[in-house]
C-alpha cells in the first residue's frame, strides 16, 4: 500500500491541501486500495482495523478527499466507532462543507449501528452520554422487560426516535395495523369456537375413562358457584382493561399488541386441545358427544357441519363463559379462563403507572383468586392452569422484550422475522418503550370532536367534487350538443 511522504503529511493540515492531494490519490492510490479490500473485508471486527483500513473504507464509501485527512491524524477502527458529530465539526479535523459532515456522520452512525455488540463487550459504551436504554418506568414485581436497569446504551447508536431515557418519542397510532390484529384475533376465536366444537364431540367416556389423579382437585372438594365467580373476576380484569385503553394516549399501540398476543396464544391453544383429548375431570361434569343423525347419508355431511358452525357460533357468541350459557367439555389443554385472566392482568399492570401499587395487586389478586376459582369449580386439570399461566405470561414478556429492546435486535433482525413475522409487522414503527401518558376526558372529547369534523369535512368535499364532476359533464355534453 503506497504511503504519503513526510513532506506530504506536513502539507495536509486542512480540508483545502486534502483537496490538493485528491488527484493524486485518485489515480495512484485508489487502484491499490480497492486492490487491497478483499484483505480489508476479512476483517470482521472494525476495531481491528489499521488507519490504512480506515483510510480505504472511507475512499469505498464515497469520502476519497477525506481519507488522507483521517490517515494523518491516526484514526482506526476504535477511533472510527468512536466519533460523534462535534469531533466532525472540530477545528481539529477542519472540515467546512455542512453536507460533508453529515454525510460522513451518517456512514460512520451506520457502522456504529453494525457493531453495536462489539462496542459493548470491549466497554467504548461509556464514552457516550449514557442513556438507561433499559429501565421501564413501569417495572413491578413481574417486569416486562427482563433486563438488566446498570446498563447503558448511547441513543445515538438507535433510531432517531428513542429519547434519552429509552422511550419512543414518535409513535404513530397506525389504526389500520390495529383493525388487521382486530381481524387476526376475529379469525382465531372463530378457529377456537369450531375446534371446541369438534373435541367437544371427541371427549372420552367417563365411564372407560374416569378423573385423572390431580393433586389439588383430590384435596379440595367441588364448590359449584366457583367457576361464575372466576368469570366475574375476568369481567372485571376486562372493565379495568377498558377504562386503561379509553385515557391511554397510545391505546392503539396497546389494542395491537393485546389483540396479536391473545390470538396467537388462543391458536396455539386449538393445536393443544385438538391433539389430544384428557378425560372430564370432575364427576359433576356431564359430558356426551352429539348425536349425528343417520337419517340422509348423502346430506349428513353437510348437516353435520352446518350443526357444527351453529354449535360454533353460540361458543363465539358467549365468548365461551358459562354465565353466557355456554357449556363445553373436551377443551382442557390449556385452560382459555386463565390465559385471558393472566393477559389481562399483565397488561394492566405493565400500561399503568409503577406507583398505583394497590391497582397492581388488586389485578394480581384477581388473576390468582380466578384461577384458584377455575381449580376449585373442577373444570380443568392443575395441569392446564399451570401451562395456560407459563405461556401466556412467558409470550407477553418475551414480545415486550423485543419491542422495548429492537435496537439491541439488529443483528437477529432477520432471525426475528422469521420467528416472530406478526411482531416483526406491527411492531416496525415502534423503536423503544412505549410511555404511559393518558389524555384527560376533555382532550379525548376535543380529538372526537376533530377527528368527527374531519371526516365530516371529507364527506362534504367528496360530495362537493362528484357534485361539480357532474356539472363539468353536463356542460361537456351540452357544448357537444350545440356543435
Amino acid at each position: 500500500m503506497i504511503r504519503l511522504d513526510e513532506s506530504s503529511r506536513g502539507a495536509v493540515t486542512g480540508t483545502s491541501n486534502a483537496r490538493q492531494c485528491s488527484d493524486k490519490i485518485s489515480t495512484t492510490v485508489l487502484p491499490q486500495m480497492r486492490a487491497d479490500n478483499a484483505d480489508m473485508s476479512s476483517l470482521r471486527n472494525v476495531t481491528e482495523w489499521t488507519s490504512s483500513d480506515v483510510k480505504t473504507w472511507l475512499i469505498e464509501n464515497g469520502h476519497e478527499e477525506y481519507a488522507d485527512l483521517f490517515y494523518l491524524h491516526e484514526i482506526d477502527g476504535k477511533v472510527l466507532l468512536t466519533l460523534k458529530e462535534e469531533d466532525l465539526k472540530s477545528s481539529i479535523l477542519n472540515i467546512k462543507k455542512i453536507g460533508a459532515i453529515k454525510k460522513l456522520y451518517l456512514a460512520i452512525k451506520q457502522l456504529q449501528r453494525d457493531n453495536v455488540a462489539v462496542l459493548f463487550d470491549l466497554g467504548y459504551m461509556d464514552l457516550f452520554p449514557s442513556t438507561n436504554f433499559y429501565t421501564h418506568q413501569n417495572k413491578h414485581e413481574m417486569p416486562s422487560t427482563g433486563t438488566n436497569n446498570e446498563t447503558s446504551i448511547d441513543h445515538e447508536f438507535y433510531s432517531a426516535s428513542v429519547s434519552e431515557d429509552g422511550h419512543a418519542s414518535h409513535l404513530p397510532p397506525e389504526i389500520w395495523k390495529t383493525v388487521i390484529s382486530l381481524g387476526y384475533l376475529f379469525i382465531v376465536t372463530w378457529i377456537t369456537a369450531f375446534v371446541m366444537v369438534i373435541v367437544h364431540d371427541r371427549v372420552p367416556d367417563m365411564k372407560k375413562y374416569p378423573p385423572l389423579p390431580d393433586i389439588f382437585l383430590d384435596n379440595v372438594p367441588h364448590i359449584p358457584w366457583a367457576f361464575d365467580m372466576c368469570e366475574v373476576t375476568g369481567t372485571l380484569l376486562f372493565a379495568i382493561w377498558l377504562i386503561v385503553l379509553i385515557f391511554h394516549k397510545y391505546r392503539f399501540i396497546l389494542l395491537r399488541r393485546f389483540f396479536a398476543l391473545s390470538g396467537t396464544v388462543f391458536l396455539l391453544r386449538c393445536v393443544t386441545m385438538l391433539i389430544t383429548s384428557l378425560s372430564v375431570p370432575g364427576a359433576h361434569l356431564q359430558c356426551q358427544p352429539r348425536k349425528v343423525p343417520d337419517e340422509d347419508w348423502s346430506n349428513s355431511a353437510y348437516v353435520e357441519l352446518y350443526n357444527k358452525i351453529a354449535m360454533a357460533y353460540v361458543i363465539w357468541r358467549g365468548a365461551g363463559m358459562s354465565i353466557q350459557g355456554v357449556r363445553t367439555c373436551g377443551d382442557y389443554m390449556f385452560s382459555g379462563h386463565t390465559v385471558a385472566l393472566t393477559m389481562l392482568n399483565f397488561f394492566i399492570t405493565e400500561y399503568t403507572p409503577r406507583h398505583l401499587y394497590f391497582l397492581h395487586t388488586f389485578t394480581w389478586m384477581l388473576n390468582m383468586f380466578g384461577i384458584f376459582f377455575i381449580l376449585a369449580a373442577h373444570e380443568h386439570y392443575s395441569i392446564d392452569v399451570f401451562v395456560a399461566f407459563y405461556i401466556t405470561s412467558r409470550l407477553f414478556l418475551y414480545y415486550h422484550t423485543l419491542a422495548n429492546n429492537q435496537a439491541l435486535m439488529q443483528r437477529d433482525s432477520i432471525r426475528t422475522r422469521i420467528w416472530f413475522p406478526l411482531f416483526s409487522f406491527f411492531e416496525a414503527s415502534v423503536d423503544g418503550i412505549v410511555p404511559n401518558e393518558y389524555e384527560s376526558p376533555s382532550l379525548i372529547v376535543c380529538n372526537l370532536a376533530g377527528t368527527g369534523k374531519n371526516i365530516w369535512h371529507c364527506v362534504r368535499s367528496r360530495i362537493s367534487f362528484r357534485n361539480a364532476q357532474r356539472n363539468v359533464n353536463g356542460s361537456l355534453s351540452s357544448t357537444k350538443k350545440e356543435y
